[in-house]
């Protein structure tokens, strides 16, 4: 089963949150589990998003409990790990797509390209070397069903 993590800022814009929802319903649409880290935010709607169409969402939580958590999760997973809790999300997902960007959904980033993960992004971070010049990886998505597309076309390709 295909394990597709949702990250990006728990303080979003109402376009983040928009674009968040239609990528976590898209990715239920499509039947990958949902992942995310649990909270409010771009999390909260790619769980709200994949819940309504059907889908499985798994909240992998900062916390020792599950205090705070979206209501949308069909499985919460409390890990007490703090922002190390990022590592974990990433490692578990086998593509990851950010919306927006904050400094804890820039750590995902990092760490998602570290692992190999294909990272998507929409919106949010872009990455330049000294030069100035895009770096490799993180590929930009046009839309939110772009992004759904262009991660689910890495893991099969």
């Amino acid at each position: 089963m295909t394990q597709v993590a949702v990250c990006g800022p728990a303080d979003c814009t109402p376009d983040e949150a928009a674009a968040a929802r239609a990528v976590g319903r898209l990715l239920a649409e499509h039947g990958a589990v949902v992942l995310c880290g649990g909270y409010g935010g771009v999390m909260a709607a790619a769980a709200a998003g994949a819940r309504r169409a059907g889908g499985v969402v798994v909240g992998i939580l900062s916390g020792r409990d599950r205090t705070g958590s979206s209501r949308d999760l069909t499985i919460v997973i409390p890990t007490g790990m703090g922002e190390a809790r990022n590592a974990l999300l990433v490692r578990a997902a086998d593509a990851v797509i950010v919306v927006g960007g904050s400094w804890g959904t820039l750590s995902e980033l990092a760490l998602a390209r570290r692992g190999g993960t294909p990272v998507i992004t929409l919106g949010g971070w872009r990455i330049l070397d000294s030069a100035g010049e895009p770096v490799p990886g993180p590929i930009p998505a046009a839309d939110p069903a772009d992004a759904v597309r262009l991660a689910l076309a890495r893991l099969q390709g």
